[in-house]
């Protein structure tokens, strides 16, 4: 059986650049001959729920899926990086209790700034009233009380966003493979 992977996961307002940071995250490790596969909440949600209501219930069964699958393949000796908001706590946190590796980063920007970005339009739609439930404009957001790693996106490129977890994260990183160890 192959080794357990890691997870992690990450975590900010919408549009605070989640997703980005992930397929850099995953570039900057396939460097290091580190494989990752890309969770994103936005592709997956698609699939899961494809007429989203962001319902509480709804996000409650969507993020325990989402827990649930990033630690099945850990478990299968794959490396996952989640890009989703899960704006409570208690989502990232059921997610940490069953990955046995797994780290959680938050990906800190101003809501005026995810606002200027808005690349779904989320925000202008909360503005105009056709979005109630969008984390951080009409449902908390509730950031990390102790991530792993913290970036500031609206500071960092990706680039140095994702060197700043690579390096953060080492030890939950540092993955066995072959009898040889790849460190970031």
């Amino acid at each position: 059986m192959s080794a357990e992977g890691f997870a992690i996961w990450l975590t900010g307002p919408p549009a605070a650049g989640k997703t980005t940071l992930a397929h850099e995250l995953a570039r900057q490790l396939d460097e290091r001959g580190v494989k990752a596969l890309v969770l994103d909440s936005d592709e997956l949600r698609a699939v899961l729920t494809p007429a989203p209501r962001y319902t509480e219930e709804e996000r409650d069964w969507f993020y325990g899926v989402l827990a649930w699958l990033a630690a099945w393949l850990t478990r299968q000796g794959t490396n996952v990086l989640v890009a989703a908001t899960a704006h409570r706590r208690a989502y990232r946190d059921r997610a940490r209790a069953g990955i046995a590796r797994f780290a959680e980063v938050y990906v800190r920007c101003p809501s005026e700034v995810c606002a200027r970005r808005d690349p779904k339009g989320l925000y202008a739609g909360a503005r105009r009233g056709e979005i109630a439930a969008l984390p951080g404009a009409g449902v908390a957001y509730e950031p990390p009380i102790d991530a792993e790693a913290t970036v500031d996106s609206d500071r960092q490129s990706p680039a140095e966003a994702a060197a700043q977890v690579v390096a953060a994260l080492a030890s939950v990183i540092h993955h066995p493979t072959n009898g040889k160890e790849s460190k970031p």
